[in-house]
């Protein structure tokens, strides 16, 4: 299958009825219906189902798709139909349509699962899967599985969302994003260093930043005069609500400004 073929399940919609795609992405769950399956296929965009009929699909096609499991990585072709008055599902976005498939390939098979992955029912009305109950622990061992499930997906998708409107913004506002050294020395700040052995100078320790303090001022005393970064910081300190050991900050500086710039730049951001 040619993969620059290849269209997100998210993205069709009941324009696309009667065009042929390929999708590739997971198994999100399944449904046999003696010889009629019902698969909901998941990637990074959302989940449209994917139909093997015995009547358009060919038999070693329908033979294979039985054998799926969740979270099965396939790649699939097939054209996109109208479902059928009263078999919608409104809990999915592409809940108006479905593709019956004519070609498949598995990609990756699964072993059984530590939790369930879908959150997503497959029939209107059903019961979805709940992940509430999985421990952090169990969450962070299979960190890969945990980030497919639709809500960690959300999270990182907004989390790119926020930084791109903050870089937007800031530009238009004439800062320049710049990266400051993340090796360097040691500087009085709140908490402790981590500290970073050199291979080099034998005995030599770099240390991870708090933050980009000192750097911004360099910038500022050096002419940029509008400075903004998301900024890792690091401090060896216990964990409190609002801090961790590594996170990230909007870090910005600015010169020839008041008290006021900053308010009216802040509460607009």
């Amino acid at each position: 299958m040619q993969c620059s073929e290849r269209v997100f399940c998210g993205r069709l919609t009941p324009d696309d009825v009667g065009r042929e795609v390929l999708l590739a992405g997971w198994v999100d769950a399944y449904r046999d219906h003696g010889g009629l399956l019902f698969i909901h296929l998941r990637d990074r965009s959302g989940i449209v189902q994917v139909v093997f009929s015995p009547e358009v699909t060919p038999a070693q096609i329908c033979e294979k798709g039985a054998a799926l499991r969740s979270e099965y990585c396939v790649a699939v072709r097939g054209e996109v139909k109208q479902r059928l008055t009263g078999t919608e599902n409104p809990g999915i976005e592409t809940g108006a349509i479905e593709v019956v498939v004519t070609e498949l390939e598995v990609l990756s098979e699964s072993d059984a699962l530590p939790f369930s992955v879908s959150e997503k029912a497959m029939v209107a009305g059903a019961p979805s899967a709940e992940t509430d109950h999985v421990s952090e622990d169990l969450r962070l061992q299979y960190r890969y599985l945990d980030i497919r499930r639709p809500t960690m997906r959300d999270n990182l998708t907004l989390r790119h969302r926020i930084f791109l409107t903050v870089r937007e913004y800031l530009d238009s506002q004439g800062f320049v994003e710049i990266e400051t050294p993340v090796l360097t020395a040691s500087t009085p700040e709140g908490a402790r260093d981590y500290l970073v052995p050199s291979r080099v100078h034998p005995q030599s320790f770099y240390a991870l930043p708090q933050s980009p303090q000192l750097f911004k001022q360099l910038l500022m005393i050096g002419g940029m005069e509008r400075y903004f970064q998301m900024a890792r910081c690091f401090r060896d300190e216990d964990l409190r609500p609002n801090r961790q050991p590594e996170f990230t900050q909007l870090d910005i500086e600015a010169s020839f400004i008041d008290e006021e710039f900053l308010y009216d730049l802040v509460e607009e951001l």
